[in-house]
């Protein structure tokens, strides 16, 4: 049932929240009415006003524009006082996806959901399930020189994930290890011996981890999704190639996260089931 707010009340609030908004912003009464487009007066009479009288919507949205407030907040129907722009702004971040093993950024995020599920499309096959020498094959060409610090220092931080109190969940399109047995598309060339020994990992380390790591493969003919990693109720994060599309907001969350709950109900190979599945395409290596 609506709560009734006493009128005499919502407009006391306003005159209290407009005058502590042109202090914040060190406005004076004659600043303040020649950005909104009004007499002094009429600033003057908001704020001393003792009427139940509310100004009409035009001049609380000036004033709310002034100001760099919400009217909402103005009005007292929010107690954010954030605009609607500065709140997006807030929620979303866009920062480069430099080409590395495991970047701060990225280890930071990690950091800041210890503790929480992590759930996990990779661009390819995940990082933190590599052998070194699949690492080498990927980023040496990217990293040239430093390519064995580079790796060692991120074998460090994918340590730190692998042994943090966090679950992981992670969903692979099923074509992405079909094409890594293969050599096929962007594993071209690939080493047989290397891709025998990557499959080792992967058995390994899904026998070690479970139930804290747990994988599941997808067929992307039926559902498609774009490389994203969701830090529990915290971010939700998109890998656009360059850059990170990163997402604050609860309600954004939870529609991804069921996206991805979706991923796991309809994998075409469960947890149980890769174990048997790895090893048959490790068997096709010869």
């Amino acid at each position: 049932m609506p709560v009734k707010v006493d009128k005499r009340l919502r407009a006391r609030q306003f005159r209290d929240r407009l005058a502590q908004a042109m202090r914040q912003a060190d406005l004076s009464q004659s600043a303040l009415a020649r950005t909104v487009g009004v007499d002094r007066s009429t600033i003057s009479q908001l704020l001393t006003d003792s009427g139940a009288r509310l100004p009409n919507a035009h001049v609380v949205g000036a004033c709310a524009a002034a100001l760099g407030v919400s009217a909402d907040w103005l009005l007292s129907l929010s107690d954010r006082p954030e605009s609607a722009a500065q709140l997006l702004s807030a929620s979303l971040s866009l920062s480069e996806a430099p080409r590395a093993l495991v970047d701060q950024q990225i280890f930071d995020w990690h950091r800041e959901a210890a503790g929480y599920k992590i759930r996990h499309v990779p661009a390819a096959l995940p990082d933190m399930l590599k052998t070194r020498a699949m690492l080498e094959w990927e980023y040496a060409p990217h990293l040239g020189r430093t390519a064995d610090q580079a790796i060692g220092a991120s074998e460090d931080r994918l340590n730190w994930m692998r042994s943090s109190q966090s679950d992981y969940e992670i969903a692979l399109p099923l074509y992405e290890l079909e094409c890594f047995a293969r050599a096929a598309g962007y594993y071209s060339g690939i080493p047989a011996a290397l891709r025998r020994a990557q499959i080792d990992r992967f058995l390994d380390l899904a026998e070690q981890l479970y139930p804290r790591l747990r994988l599941y493969l997808f067929d992307s003919r039926r559902l498609y999704s774009a490389p994203v990693t969701i830090f529990g109720p915290l971010l939700c994060v998109f890998y656009a190639g360059s850059h990170y599309l990163a997402f604050r907001d609860r309600d954004r969350i939870e529609v991804f996260t069921r996206h991805f709950d979706r991923l796991v109900r309809e994998a075409v190979f469960t947890t149980r089931d890769l174990p048997a599945h790895l090893r048959r395409l490790r068997a096709e290596i010869g």
